[in-house]
């Protein structure tokens, strides 16, 4: 699953956040309530606003996964051939200009990454 985070800097940039975290909550897995889903699309639609009529012009994006999870995630070899996969920590170590992950108090981990433009 993936959002196009790179509108956030065009000039439709809240219609296409709201787009794009809307795609984002439909294809989950694990659907989260109507009522999340608008408070969530709420949120990022009010800071992509803020950014435009407050910021500098540079769009910076920080995303943070938080899985329940006792492992910290490894980075993996990529498999081509057998279908075990490996290709997402790598990619997103290639794509985001930061990342990292850490061990939560509760025990479980949480990743986090930047995009900045």
């Amino acid at each position: 699953m993936s959002v196009n985070v790179a509108i956030i800097c065009s000039a439709t940039s809240c219609a296409a956040a709201h787009e794009s975290v809307h795609d984002f909550l439909a294809g989950l897995d694990h659907p989260i309530t109507p009522e999340d889903a608008d408070t969530v699309i709420l949120v990022v639609s009010e800071l992509v606003t803020h950014a435009l009529c407050h910021g500098s012009g540079a769009c910076t994006l920080e995303l943070t996964v938080h899985a329940n999870s006792p492992q910290l995630p490894h980075m993996p070899t990529p498999d081509p051939n057998g279908g075990t996969g490996g290709f997402g920590r790598p990619m997103v170590n290639r794509l985001a200009s930061t990342n990292a992950v850490t061990r939560r108090a509760c025990g479980s981990e949480a990743l986090s990454v930047r995009f900045a433009w």
